[in-house]
């Protein structure tokens, strides 16, 4: 089976106006992701996603990866890896070019579980597990508390056991949106609180106290995400476990994170940090480092899907992220719908990684010019001369 072809097709959902969201960056407007799709000369097809600017994603797989790859067997894909990463080390290392190296590295996973019959978790040497503990990811800034602590009881009826919220507004807001949250979350659910890099060590430190009597899970990006020697710093006095990694890329990034004990569970995306290959190293690595591993997912279910993958071929995985802000890409791209029941997401024993897109969602939502997305908010990403939005330091 050899690689014949690798479409990118980018896709943008714009929120109706009663659905964006506030939180840290502003309001979000848009949403944004990259399909992936590797084509044999078999006719088989693999398919993967990368969560970055699609213009650059586009360029880097059409014109360094599809050339480098093409022709090439698909019967290792560490092999075909660390080809991508020669082929563009000078320009990428982290970055766009690594999230499109890891769309089509997941892919290639696919492929050889499709070649080989059996699913990803199994290739990978998972024991056979299929049913991984998964998280709704939601509870943005919200005025009203009340809006918070029924969006929690509708996370709970969906069958979500543990759920993460936002916080770093203020440290007013905070508690009170924190027992807001777990009032609807039930006392038997986790909550985890994502600090929007909006904390001090000093604040995290102390907050930490506050988030450790009433038992929330992990504390996630307190300190913005360049500020190792903070996250060093503030782990040994934290109350509660630190998360961090959505914001890092590759094994060399998180292997500075661990090598600094700067976190107590490392958060790789696939679709971001390089794709399969480097996640389940990073989990590899953090094993032996007695770290535990919960990867980042915010894009597409192509993602939470691969991630739940490497979550289910490892001992030290905990949880898979499914964002739940009526993002399409999440709730509608797949065939069979994201479905958790009881706290777990039920994986398919389908040989790759069992899912297969709607082609209606796919032209629903397809960019129209191909790669460049309208101006607007992104959750993550700002495009189109949108600004920064400035709010107050966090008190």
């Amino acid at each position: 089976m050899h690689i014949d072809d690798i479409r990118v097709t980018n896709l943008v959902y714009p929120y109706p106006e009663e659905d964006r969201f506030r939180y840290a960056g502003g309001k979000c407007t848009h949403r944004v992701t990259s399909l992936v799709e590797v084509v044999t000369d078999s006719g088989l097809v693999g398919v993967g996603s990368a969560y970055s600017h699609p213009r650059l994603v586009a360029t880097v797989i059409e014109d360094q990866i599809l050339p480098l790859l093409r022709g090439e067997v698909i019967d290792d894909v560490r092999r075909l890896w660390r080809a991508m990463y020669a082929g563009t080390r000078w320009f990428g290392r982290k970055g766009a070019v690594m999230s499109a190296i890891g769309a089509v590295d997941v892919a290639l996973w696919d492929l050889l579980g499709k070649q080989k019959g059996l699913p990803v978790h199994r290739l990978l040497g998972g024991t056979g597990a299929r049913s991984v503990p998964a998280y709704a990811s939601a509870l943005l800034w919200a005025d009203q508390l009340s809006d918070l602590t029924a969006e929690a009881e509708r996370h709970r009826n969906a069958g979500f056991r543990r759920m993460k919220m936002r916080l770093g507004r203020s440290s007013e807001y905070d508690l009170s949106a924190l027992d807001a949250v777990i009032a609807g979350a039930g006392k038997d659910a986790d909550v985890i609180v994502d600090g929007s890099m909006r904390y001090s060590v000093e604040q995290a430190a102390s907050f930490s106290l506050e988030l450790a009597h009433r038992k929330v899970f992990w504390f996630e990006e307190p300190l913005q995400p360049e500020n190792i020697d903070g996250f060093a710093r503030l782990r040994p006095q934290s109350a509660v476990p630190i998360a961090a990694g959505e914001n890092e890329f590759g094994v060399q990034g998180f292997a500075e994170l661990l090598r600094s004990d700067a976190v107590d569970i490392v958060q790789p995306d696939v679709s971001r940090c390089g794709g399969i290959s480097e996640a389940h190293a990073v989990a590899e690595m953090a094993a032996k480092a007695g770290k535990r591993f919960a990867p980042h997912s915010w894009s597409d279910a192509i993602a939470v899907v691969a991630n739940a993958h490497v979550v289910a071929s490892m001992s030290n995985g905990i949880t898979v992220e499914i964002d739940q802000t009526r993002n399409p890409m999440v709730d509608g791209l797949l065939t069979s719908r994201l479905s958790v029941r009881d706290g777990l997401l039920e994986l398919s024993d389908a040989p790759g990684l069992g899912i297969e897109l709607r082609q209606d969602v796919v032209e629903r939502y397809r960019l129209a010019d191909g790669t460049q997305p309208p101006a607007g908010t992104y959750s993550d990403m700002i495009f189109g001369g949108e600004r920064l939005h400035q709010i107050a330091p966090y008190r």
